[in-house]
């Protein structure tokens, strides 16, 4: 029993995030995953590496007002929405290996957020149109119904990032 209170002593203080302390990194993380002008999506391949690839930040209010509003009932559970090719090789990755992360960051105050958890692909013809953006035909040029329109949604089951010169994880209820 010694021991064991000696290794949770030395514990950094990223693992005593319950209550108040996780309410306060889930705001950081929700201020850091909106302002980010990129997500970075990680699938993992056939052979086991992982692949990272830069994606549409749809919960940056600034880049997409539109979805502000769609977002409003996802801040609890930090749920992410990507939209892609169903031609995209990740697809076929996600099939396979659906556990994947997101990554936000903000270099400039050396602030990150990764979001673990499984990717879905959503077939919704009603989801697809209300995530669909104005530009986004040079994507798909037959609108959000376009057959190599997918969506893709993250349900985040852990987190961990770095914002305040601190470092952090937590993890996430599951969400049906």
């Amino acid at each position: 029993m010694k021991k064991r209170t000696r290794m949770l002593r030395n514990l950094p203080r990223m693992f005593y995030n319950a209550g108040m302390e996780q309410l306060r990194w889930k705001q950081a993380c929700l201020e850091c995953i909106e302002a980010a002008e990129a997500a970075f999506l990680t699938t993992i391949g056939e052979d086991g590496f992982p692949r990272t690839r830069a994606m549409l930040n749809l919960r940056n209010g600034g880049q997409y007002p539109q979805q502000v509003s769609f977002f409003a009932n996802h801040r609890e559970d930090l749920l992410l929405y990507f939209s892609t090719n169903t031609s995209s090789l990740k697809l076929a990755q996600i099939r396979l290996n659906p556990r994947a992360c997101a990554y936000y960051c903000l270099p400039a105050l050396f602030q990150g957020v990764m979001l673990a958890g499984a990717l879905d692909i959503v077939d919704d013809s009603a989801l697809r149109h209300a995530l669909w953006s104005e530009g986004w035909q040079r994507y798909y040029p037959q609108g959000p119904d376009d057959p190599d329109h997918s969506i893709l949604r993250l349900r985040p089951s852990l987190v961990e990032g770095w914002i305040e010169g601190t470092r952090f994880t937590f993890r996430l209820p599951a969400s049906p």
